[in-house]
Parts: structure tokens; C-alpha cells; sequence
């Protein structure tokens, strides 16, 4: 009987001494956060707060010096944490990177996520793609504490379940030139709130000159329509291969109504510019795509 006890003590101590083992090497582990932010949140508040719109073309973004300042100040905030990296969530049609979005995915310790832009240039999936990044990396202990910079209700579900795994979630928010930019179940739900106001958004955001901001929306040459046609059939064949290559040549000079709206909107969005009653435009672009495909076959 004793020397069942003494094996039983014996054991007790070895899983004491494990046990004070891993508590050593966890006190030794620095804490971890990392900022994620949603694009469309980001310019339609900051927007509106500094240069009195929403509209993109109507304003430029210093998304570079914007993501330093946040890196300096959740720095000042998580003082006794490490950066893992900024998540950058934006929309994109088919989710091929913009210029500006590439640009801003070569940053260091910057992470683009994309997800799809509607013809109506409405985000979605996004909040789905922050929901499963904040779930990942609070799961794997990746983080322990998580910067949201958003707005939008559905990102109460993301809050959550990265909560259930431990990670504390805290909400960053853009001055309102009036009432409220953030969801109120979003607000409630967050471990803590923090929200920018005018002055650091200032040196960031730029409204354009109405010269500037009319070039942005002037009307594009046949040449450079026809350019973006066959931009659009690259990526098309790239993505659908020789098969359906094949499949579509006999109905050349028509495209099946599927592929052409597709074009249609792809086209409208790296353009910035409306196609819509746009005849002569319209078969510029059909004429790029074609003349691109059939020098391929």
C-alpha cells in the first residue's frame, strides 16, 4: 500500500513539475496581435470625415503612411505584444488586385484579402473572410489580442468566435461628422472600443481637385477600351483554359449574355467608367476580348 502511494506521489510530482514546465515557457512567450481592417468601412468613414464624401474617385488615401500610423499606435496600445501583421480586406471584381490594392500587398507585415465587388460596387465576403482569419489565428494561439477596425453588424459573429478561443477583440472606429459609423450589437460585443478622430485622419486623406477628380471619370478612348478587352480575355483564358476557348470561337463576332456582362462589369470597374449606352465602347471592348482570344488559338 505505501509503495502505491509513494508511485502515486511520485506521479503527482512529475505532472507538477510538466505542468510548472509549460507555465515557464508561456510567461516567456510574448503576447501577439495583429490590426485587421475593412477597407470599405475605412473609406467610406474616413471619407466622409475629412474630405465630406464617400465617393473613392472624389479623394486619395495614403494607405501607407495610414497602416504605419496604426502599427504605431496599436504599438503604444499592445505595449507588451508583437505585431503578427496588418489584414487588409477590400472587394475586387473576380478579386483580381487593383493597382492601389497591389501596391499596398507589397507593403511588409501587410496581408490583402479580397473579396468579390458587385456590379454595384457593394463588398461581399468580406466580413466571411474576416470572420475566418480573426476563428484561424485565435484557434492556433496565433493572437491573444485582435485590433478590428469596422463597422458593420455581421462582424459580431467574427468577435465571437474569436472570443471562444481566448483572443480579446477590440473595436477601432472613425469619427461620425454625425450619429453613429458602428453597428450597436458590434459595439456590445467587442472587449473595448477605441474610435480616430479628424486630426489623425488628416494627413492621410486628400480630397482631389475637381480637374482631377472630372479625369478620373472622363470618357476612355476606343484604344484604351479595347486595351482592357484583352486584359480581360488573358485573365478569362487563364482561368477557363483551352476547352472553353474552343467552345466559344464559332459564335465569334457574339458573346453568350453570361460572359459578356461579366465583361461588361470587369471592364466598367478598371476603367471607372460607366459603358452603359456606350455602343461604339462597348464594341471596343468585345473587339480587345476577341482579338485576344483568336490570337491565342
Amino acid at each position: 500500500m505505501n509503495d502505491d502511494l509513494a508511485a502515486l506521489a511520485a506521479r503527482i510530482d512529475h505532472t507538477n513539475e510538466l505542468l510548472q514546465r509549460m507555465l515557464a515557457e508561456v510567461a516567456k512567450t510574448p503576447s501577439t496581435h495583429a490590426i485587421f481592417v475593412d477597407a470599405g468601412y475605412l473609406y467610406a468613414a474616413a471619407g466622409r470625415l475629412v474630405a465630406g464624401t464617400e465617393d473613392r474617385r472624389a479623394f486619395d488615401l495614403d494607405a501607407e503612411g495610414l497602416i504605419e500610423a496604426l502599427i504605431d499606435r496599436a504599438r503604444t496600445i499592445f505595449a507588451d505584444s508583437r505585431l503578427l501583421r496588418v489584414y487588409w480586406y477590400d472587394g475586387a471584381r473576380r478579386r483580381i488586385h487593383t493597382a492601389e490594392q497591389q501596391s499596398i500587398a507589397e507593403l511588409p507585415d501587410v496581408k490583402v484579402r479580397l473579396g468579390n465587388l458587385n456590379a454595384n460596387n457593394q463588398q461581399k465576403g468580406v466580413d466571411s473572410l474576416i470572420r475566418t482569419d480573426l476563428e484561424s489565428l485565435a484557434r492556433h494561439r496565433a493572437i491573444s489580442d485582435a485590433a478590428l477596425l469596422g463597422g458593420d453588424e455581421d462582424l459580431v459573429s467574427a468577435v465571437e468566435a474569436a472570443q471562444g478561443y481566448g483572443a480579446r477583440v477590440h473595436l477601432w472606429g472613425i469619427e461620425a461628422p454625425e450619429g453613429r459609423n458602428q453597428a450597436e450589437p458590434l459595439l456590445w460585443e467587442v472587449d473595448s472600443q477605441r474610435t480616430f478622430d479628424l486630426d489623425f485622419f488628416k494627413p492621410y486623406v486628400s480630397r482631389r481637385t475637381a480637374a482631377a477628380y472630372e479625369a478620373a471619370g472622363a470618357r476612355p478612348t476606343r484604344d484604351d477600351v479595347r486595351f482592357v478587352g484583352a486584359q480581360i480575355a488573358a485573365k478569362w483564358l487563364a482561368a477557363r483554359g483551352r476547352e472553353s476557348l474552343v467552345e466559344l470561337l464559332p459564335g465569334h463576332p457574339y458573346l453568350p449574355g453570361s460572359v459578356d456582362q461579366d465583361l461588361l462589369v470587369e471592364a466598367e470597374g478598371l476603367l471607372q467608367y460607366s459603358l452603359r449606352g456606350q455602343a461604339d465602347l462597348r464594341r471596343a471592348l468585345r473587339d480587345g476580348f476577341w482579338e485576344h482570344l483568336q490570337a491565342q488559338y
